[in-house]
C-alpha cells in the first residue's frame, strides 16, 4: 500500500484537523489539552480548525486561543457539514505540508469525546512504519448514549460482508492519523470528484477506504471515548448515521492501487 516509511522515524510536522460547528463550551478546553499534551510529547504541530458556520461563541473562543497555540482557524458562513469541512481541512494540510512522507494528517471532533492523550500511541505506531492508524474505539468510558451504543451494534450487521476485508476492527471512528501523501495521492486520484460524499460515520469509512488504496500499512491503536467529560448532550442520531452507511454498502473495496508497493 503507497509512499509511506519502511523504518522507524520523527514524524515532521502533524496537522490536527477540527471540524467544529456550535462547540464554544468544548472547543477551548479540548485546544488546551492538545497544547499539553504535543508539548511534553514534544513534536512539531499546528493545529487547524474550521469553524463551519456556529451560531454561538465558538468564533470568540477560537479568536482567544490562537494568541497561544499554532492555530489556524478557517470559516464558513454557509453550513458546510462534516464531509465538506473536513475535506477542506484535509486539503489545506496536504497544500501547506512540505515533506508529504514525513509529515501526518490527524482527524479529531471538536465535542471532546475523543481524547487528545491518545494523539501520542497514534503517532508513535505511525513512526513505527505505518502510514494509516486507525483509533479503534473497543472501550467507551462515561456511559455512552443509547443510540450510539445501538448504532455500533447495528453497523457491522448493517454492511456485513462490505467490511470483509477491512484492515481495522474499527472503520466508524474518525479519530485517525495519516500520512500525508497517502490523503495527497488519493486527492489526485479523485481529480475534481469531492473527497467524501457522506458525513458521520460513513464519511469515515469512505476516508479510510480511500487511504487504503495508497498506504502501505494500515494499523490501528485500541482507544476510549470519554463521554464522562463532555459538556454538551451528543447530537448523535442512529437512525440517519444508519442510513448513510446503508448507501455505502458495498461500494467500499479495501484494495491498494496498482502504484501501491
Amino acid at each position: 500500500m503507497g509512499g509511506g516509511a519502511t523504518k522507524k522515524e520523527a514524524i515532521d510536522v502533524i496537522y490536527i484537523t477540527i471540524p467544529v460547528h456550535n462547540e464554544e463550551h468544548t472547543i477551548g478546553v479540548l485546544l488546551w489539552k492538545i497544547r499539553n499534551v504535543m508539548g511534553e510529547f514534544g513534536r512539531d504541530y499546528e493545529i487547524l480548525v474550521l469553524d463551519d458556520a456556529s451560531s454561538d461563541g465558538t468564533r470568540e473562543v477560537l479568536k482567544r486561543y490562537r494568541r497561544s497555540l499554532p492555530l489556524r482557524v478557517f470559516s464558513s458562513e454557509e453550513r458546510l457539514g462534516y464531509a465538506k469541512a473536513l475535506e477542506r481541512l484535509i486539503r489545506e494540510a496536504v497544500e501547506r505540508a512540505p515533506y508529504p512522507k514525513r509529515d501526518a494528517i490527524v482527524t479529531l471532533q471538536g465535542d471532546f469525546t475523543e481524547h487528545p492523550e491518545n494523539l501520542v500511541p497514534l503517532v508513535k505506531t505511525l513512526e513505527g512504519g505505518a502510514d494509516v492508524v486507525a483509533g479503534s474505539l473497543t472501550d467507551v468510558e462515561g456511559g455512552a448514549p443509547l443510540p450510539v451504543r445501538f448504532a455500533r451494534w447495528a453497523a457491522p450487521r448493517l454492511l456485513g460482508s462490505s467490511l470483509r476485508s477491512c484492515p481495522v476492527s474499527d472503520p466508524f471512528s474518525s479519530f485517525r492519523i495519516y500520512r500525508v501523501i497517502v490523503l495527497k495521492k488519493a486527492l489526485r486520484a479523485l481529480g475534481d470528484a469531492p473527497l467524501l460524499q457522506m458525513g458521520g460515520w460513513a464519511g469515515n469509512v469512505e476516508l479510510l477506504d480511500l487511504a487504503v488504496h495508497h498506504a502501505r500499512r494500515v494499523e490501528e491503536v485500541d482507544l476510549g471515548l470519554r463521554y464522562d467529560i463532555r459538556t454538551r448532550k451528543s447530537r448523535f442520531r442512529s437512525i440517519p448515521t444508519l442510513r448513510e452507511l446503508n448507501r455505502i454498502r458495498g461500494k467500499v473495496s479495501w484494495t491498494p492501487e496498482k502504484d501501491v508497493a
